[in-house]
């Protein structure tokens, strides 16, 4: 039945024509639905990459947006619409579109856009599905590597390449000095960087090492793939996270907000993201008052 109505939403992503899906039939769907529309969007950017950009500024000078960006995007909505035309989609983008429905897709085309707009080839297609505040789907494409992150409710993470399934779990490392760690810095909060600063110092002296790859959603896939340990930022939006924070949690990690408690997706939250092992360890030196550093 499911594989029937999958083929019926491929035809219409093809022809143009939307299909009646019921709410039982919308998790057995979305994820390989989000699968196909993750592989189509990242095809077209893996394409563009050496292509010439054409570069916008969004809320600051730092907060870019190429022509592929929006051309992603509307292929990703276009898709979406087609498969769940009554769903609610939420695209970094494109703002809020579709019908007022308590399924909300939360949409990042690249994420990772300034790596993009400079050749970098460290980014993603983000795509995660919410009953209300529930996560159901979520789905990262890396489409340089070619590994696909998927992670449904209740049924785990895994990556998909090389036409073959490999389930994810989150590392063993149990003290930050066995780990490796992640952060980023967001491109609209010059303030927040600044306020990152410290604790980033902090942790550094403690851990093996920090990475910033310039992709939450690469980063949240690399720990619910065990690749690495922690990850922390301040100020990110839904469409950075949606997808990343079910595939940790499915692999067996821990999403928190600053003071541990379970991260809630919002359209904007810091996140501290572990293997669960070191998350009190990570908390303990993200929280430490600014005077205790004078």
């Amino acid at each position: 039945m499911a594989l029937n109505k999958l083929q019926k939403v491929r035809e219409g992503f093809a022809n143009g024509r939307s299909i009646t899906i019921s709410d039982a039939e919308v998790l057995p769907l979305a994820l390989d639905v989000a699968v196909d529309i993750a592989l189509e969007a990242g095809a077209l950017l893996r394409d563009s990459l050496a292509e010439e950009k054409e570069i916008s500024l969004k809320r600051s000078a730092i907060d870019l947006v190429t022509q592929f960006d929006k051309a992603a995007e509307e292929l990703i909505i276009g898709r979406l619409l087609t498969a769940f035309p009554d769903h609610t989609l939420v695209g970094e983008e494109g703002g809020t579109r579709g019908a007022n429905s308590k399924y909300q897709w939360h949409i990042d085309p690249i994420d990772g856009t300034t790596n993009f707009a400079h050749g970098l080839p460290v980014f993603g297609v983000s795509i995660g599905l919410y009953e209300y505040a529930k996560p159901l789907v979520g789905v990262i494409y890396d489409p340089m590597r070619d590994e696909c992150f998927c992670a449904a409710a209740g049924q785990g993470s895994f990556v998909r390449r090389d036409g073959k399934n490999r389930p994810l779990q989150v590392s063993a490392a149990s003290s930050l000095m066995h780990s490796l760690v992640a952060t980023g810095f967001a491109p609209n909060g010059r303030a927040r960087d600044r306020q990152n600063l410290r604790p980033f110092g902090r942790i550094l002296e403690q851990v093996q090492g920090i990475r910033r790859s310039g992709s939450a959603a690469i980063d949240l896939a690399y720990v619910a793939a065990g690749r690495l340990d922690g990850y922390w930022q301040y100020d990110l939006n839904s469409w950075d996270v949606a997808a990343g924070m079910l595939l940790v949690r499915e692999a067996g990690g821990m999403v928190t907000g600053l003071a541990g408690e379970p991260a809630v997706l919002q359209p904007q939250l810091d996140l501290v993201v572990s293997n669960g092992r070191i998350h009190s360890q990570l908390l303990s030196l993200l929280t430490v008052p600014e005077h205790a550093n004078e």
